[in-house]
């Protein structure tokens, strides 16, 4: 029997390796036009995808931790009061291996890491899309926001369909 899982994918705002193109700083924080484009994110998704969302995930860096933390805090609030922690899934993460795509910590406030494995930030293993996109299947919520930065593989869209920083697109999946 199939079912529809609507999932809500969100690009990061800018992070600093995003003004200058300079992918030589590791795991870049967001700017402060950013950590503004996570407030407007916040306040246009608070009354409906942050009220309405079953789970929510993140890629473990810094730029899309503040995402998480300022842009949907109510849906995280929200999860957490009815036991359900945020899943910071290390296959989010993205494919490249510039210092700006590896990540640096497993510490970050209001942030539970234990889902991670020990060499999360190394560059090995399977980040494969198409292994993430049967990661949701198996979820039993029907309503996912998730943050990742490398949204055109798991969409299978191509670099003329860019995604603006901060940007919010939903996607509804057929699971058969």
């Amino acid at each position: 029997m199939a079912s529809d899982k609507l999932i809500h994918l969100v690009r990061h705002p800018q992070a600093e390796h995003n003004v200058n193109r300079d992918k030589s700083i590791p795991d870049t924080p967001l700017t402060p036009l950013g950590k503004q484009q996570a407030e407007y994110l916040n306040e246009s998704t608070s009354d409906n995808i942050q009220a309405r969302a079953d789970l929510l995930v993140t890629s473990p860096f810094t730029r899309t931790l503040q995402t998480t933390q300022i842009g949907l805090p109510k849906l995280k609030s929200r999860l957490e009061a009815a036991d359900q922690e945020l899943i910071v899934l290390s296959r989010l993460q993205e494919t490249g291996a510039s210092p700006c795509d590896i990540g640096k910590s497993r510490e970050f406030e209001g942030i539970d890491f234990s889902s991670l494995e020990d060499d999360w930030n190394v560059k090995v293993g399977d980040f494969a899309p198409e292994n993430v996109r049967k990661w949701p299947r198996a979820r039993p919520e029907r309503e996912i926001l998730s943050q990742t930065n490398f949204l055109r593989a798991i969409t299978n869209t191509d670099r003329s369909n860019n995604w603006g920083n901060g940007e919010i697109r939903s996607f509804t999946f057929r699971i058969t």
